[in-house]
């Protein structure tokens, strides 16, 4: 028998089905090449705008970013150099000795302040915190926030471990460092070492730039005797300078030797300890291990693991 040919009206919606699957094919493929951007505002939300990045090379993606953050990226060149802040008691000028804790808390994966990763990740900070701009810039508003973010994850309770154990001699910056001043809490001083054995393995690679000083413990415990005896040997330390109830009487805080004079707070020094491999590896890992930083002391990391499994962004 032959087969009866099928008749128009079935071969017409055939193709129109045919024709509808390979265009949504198509849409599904066009999403897939399609990229959300926040883009800067001074409103409290940003707007957005989707870019086809299937038509960008790498490199015409990001000069289309940097122009589009032309404007933050400008003002936080200028402002990480020129904001006027206090701290201590004193004046400061800009946040640039900060600026790889603010990536690493924004998520720009250790973008510097003149990249518009930066620029984009401080957006995103700026809307999650409801600040009155997505603009990117850290302005004194955006970088007070940073600044209390950075202290609230700090040690709160300032009472004395009753788990104080003695150090070996070979984990302190100084080697002649007196016995009493070798105690730190015993659960801080077994997560320092998880932490330094981690961070050898990492930097073992770029072992010629590395200092066989980094890591090592410049002090730990400080009893009230002892700290008030700081005092009486510098009475006009500033609070920024010399806490009067400092966290080392917890035995959870510990100063690490990350280069330059070991705990001067001079811009100068400081800005060489915030650029050495071992203060950009804390930055980056030392939460995993459950130790946060006192943002203003580059050396100085307070063991409170409540705090480190948060997260900044969600």
């Amino acid at each position: 028998m032959k087969t009866k040919p099928k008749s128009f009206p079935v071969l017409l919606v055939a193709a129109i089905l045919s024709i509808s699957g390979f265009s949504l094919a198509l849409q599904q493929q066009s999403k897939t090449n399609q990229a959300t951007v926040i883009i800067p505002s001074d409103n409290k939300q940003p707007s957005v705008e989707t870019k086809d990045v299937s038509k960008l090379s790498r490199s015409t993606a990001s000069n289309s970013a940097s122009e589009l953050w032309q404007h933050s990226i400008s003002e936080n060149t200028r402002l990480s150099k020129e904001l006027d802040w206090v701290f201590g008691g004193t004046h400061q000028a800009g946040w640039s000795l900060y600026s790889a804790l603010i990536a690493n808390v924004v998520g720009a994966n250790e973008a510097s302040f003149d990249q518009p990763e930066f620029a984009s990740g401080v957006a995103a900070f700026q809307k999650q915190n409801k600040l009155n701009t997505t603009s990117g810039i850290v302005d004194n508003d955006t970088w007070s926030r940073f600044v209390s973010y950075f202290q609230s994850r700090r040690i709160k309770d300032r009472i004395t471990s009753n788990q104080l154990i003695t150090i070996p001699v070979e984990d302190c910056y100084d080697p002649e460092r007196p016995l009493e001043l070798r105690q730190v809490d015993r659960a801080t001083y077994d997560a320092y070492k998880r932490m330094v054995a981690a961070a050898e393995s990492d930097l073992s690679k770029d072992s010629k730039s590395l200092d066989s000083q980094f890591f090592k413990i410049i002090s730990a415990y400080r009893s009230p005797e002892y700290q008030a005896e700081l005092h009486r040997r510098n009475p006009n330390a500033t609070s920024a300078g010399l806490a009067t109830n400092s966290p080392h009487r917890t035995g959870r805080a510990i100063d690490i030797y990350v280069g330059g004079d070991p705990v001067s707070t001079k811009d100068n020094n400081r800005a060489i300890q915030v650029a050495t491999p071992a203060y950009k590896w804390l930055v980056k890992n030392a939460a995993k291990f459950g130790f946060q930083p006192y943002f203003y002391e580059p050396w100085h990391w307070e063991y409170n693991p409540q705090v480190s499994s948060q997260v900044s962004q969600k």
